[in-house]
């Protein structure tokens, strides 16, 4: 996937809160990663809470970007 069209950068968000929201479920990468709440770490603590509390609509974008790549692209 391209990342510098639209639906390539779409991808890279939907893939790094969805990674972000499955590495804050592991509790050592829990402690290490997801303490601080500001600069980097914040970045990932902001996108893995964005996966955890809209995991629905999260899942469905994904799926939807994954029938737009597979299919129609």
């Amino acid at each position: 996937t391209n990342i510098y069209s639209f639906d390539g950068v779409l991808v890279a968000m939907l893939l790094f809160i969805c990674t972000c929201a499955y590495m804050k479920r592991v509790p050592k990468l829990k402690d290490w990663c997801f303490t601080d709440k500001s600069g980097i770490w914040g970045v990932l603590y902001k996108a893995a809470v964005i996966g955890i509390r809209l995991h629905v609509p999260v899942s469905v974008c994904c799926l939807l970007m994954a029938v737009y790549v597979i299919f129609l692209r």
